[in-house]
Order: structure tokens, then sequence, then C-alpha cells
């Protein structure tokens, strides 16, 4: 279940913590601890067929609806992307396919995070974002 009320509002609420760190080698260390957090993604999940394209790391997405909401569990190979994937369920997974597609993923620049993270890295936070909202797209 997310842990808050709307994507808007989760994107807000990684924005303040993000800024109580100084640097970005602690925001690093705290988004590898909010990747360490996440669910065990199953192994018989990490095929090419939950593989997201575009990624230099590997990483896995799977999707399921209930009640009118996506419920998304992810992984990664690389623990600083196991924590993007981490940040990006918080913001998409638990909300209606509406509110995933409404959602523009301009908040990872917004936040710095793109910027801060090595160019085939921001590509891929990037890249799992657009399929998040691609498996939105199907559910519309």
């Amino acid at each position: 279940m997310p842990q808050e009320d709307s994507a808007a509002a989760a994107i807000a609420a990684i924005g303040e913590e993000l800024a109580l760190f100084d640097d970005w080698m602690e925001r690093y260390q705290y988004i590898i601890e909010l990747g360490r957090k996440l669910p065990v993604f199953p192994p018989d999940w990490q095929t090419d067929q939950h593989r997201v394209p575009g990624c230099q790391s590997q990483v896995w997405l799977e999707a399921e609806e209930k009640e009118g909401k996506l419920f998304f569990a992810g992984a990664s190979d690389a623990a600083i992307v196991q924590g993007l994937v981490a940040l990006l369920l918080r913001v998409y997974s638990g909300r209606s396919a509406e509110e995933i597609q409404a959602t523009s993923p301009q908040f990872l620049h917004e936040l710095g995070l793109v910027k801060a993270l090595s160019a085939n890295r921001g590509n891929g936070v990037e890249a799992m974002a657009q399929a998040i909202r691609k498996r939105a797209a199907l559910a519309a």
C-alpha cells in the first residue's frame, strides 16, 4: 500500500527527505537503504519478460491490477538502482492508471536525481518510469 495518499504527495515527501542531506553521497546512501527495504522479488520473475530495457543494470518490474489500482514490484542487481526502483514504486505503485499516466517522470529532474547520476543511470531511471507509465496505459 502506498505511504502517501497521492503520487504528488509521495514526490513532495521524497523531496523533503532528500533535502535533509547535505550532499549527494549521503543521499545515495539513503536511496540505497530504501532499496534494501523492498520486498524480495521472486527469482522466477527475474526473466526477460519482466526486464526493463534501457537500463545499464538489470531491472525487473511486475505489475498487478487490484480494485482499479496498479501495484508494482521491482528489483535490480545494483544497489543504487534498487533504491531508485524503491523511489519509483513509492510514487507510482498503488495508484490508478489515470494517476500514473498523469504523473510525469519530470520529478526525477526536479529533485536533481537524473543530474546526480551517471548518464547511463539517469537514462535507466527514466526508462523505468516510462515502463511503469506504459503498463498503466495498457490498464487504462
